[in-house]
């Protein structure tokens, strides 16, 4: 990444280090957060002065990386259905110094109705199955259960429908996963440009072109238009991006 720094993770009895102590970190001069986020962040495109709808913000990690890439110019519209996901979010924002981030109330289909056809870019972190993150929680994959996935596949169609109103012509709605699944990807995003002629998929290696000097990142699966990070091939949590255009 190029703004990121990799901590080695420990080996046999160290511990990993506590680098929400440091005096840099109070300061608001980084945050922790996984690789696969910041790759996300950085692919969404956002420049300084653009309009952008984060729908499923939060605690804000993203939203904070998205802020940074502005240059604190523009508007990031924060919102979540949950009010306690969104709770750590003023605090962190104080903390960076992000003042390009207004947080809206919490579930408010009002609030995101007024945001219709305005956004250049809408970032939607859908809710899902988490399977992107068994490598540090190996015991959930046997907790999930079908009527489970089932659910989040629902959830994931409503927020891709929500994200769809915000989009101006021409600007970009990001679905994102953390999930490895295909069922939450590929399958989901298919059956969005089915019903959405509007939208179509945009390169992620332009996308990334435009916003980086290192290569992208290599996908996991054979889809030139869609990027799917896994451990074992990037060394993150298993996330899926797409970049769907309004035309």
């Amino acid at each position: 990444m190029p703004d990121g720094v990799r901590i080695r993770a420990p080996r046999g009895p160290e511990k990993s280090p506590r680098l929400e102590n440091l005096d840099a970190f109070r300061k608001g001069w980084f945050e922790v957060q996984d690789a696969g986020s910041q790759i996300v962040s950085r692919l969404t495109g956002v420049k300084p002065g653009m309009q952008v709808l984060d729908l499923c913000a939060g605690s804000g990690g993203k939203t904070l990386a998205m802020a940074a890439l502005m240059e604190n110019r523009g508007q990031i519209h924060a919102f979540d259905f949950d009010p306690a996901r969104l709770a750590p979010m003023r605090q962190r924002l104080q903390r960076a110094g992000a003042h390009n981030v207004k947080i809206l109330p919490a579930g408010s289909s009002d609030a995101l109705a007024r945001l219709d056809d305005g956004m250049d870019v809408v970032l939607v972190d859908a809710p899902c199955s988490g399977s992107g993150t068994w490598r540090r929680k190996p015991d959930s994959k046997w907790r999930l259960t079908q009527a489970q996935l089932d659910e989040r596949i629902k959830e994931q169609r409503g927020v891709l429908e929500q994200g769809a109103r915000a989009v101006r012509p021409g600007g970009v709605l990001v679905y994102v996963t953390c999930s490895i699944l295909p069922q939450e990807n590929m399958q989901q995003v298919g059956r969005f440009l089915d019903d959405h002629s509007a939208f179509s998929l945009l390169s992620p290696q332009s996308r990334w072109k435009e916003r980086a000097d290192s290569p992208l990142p290599v996908s996991a699966i054979n889809e030139e238009k869609v990027l799917q990070l896994t451990p074992a091939n990037n060394g993150t949590d298993g996330f899926f991006i797409a970049l769907l255009q309004r035309s």
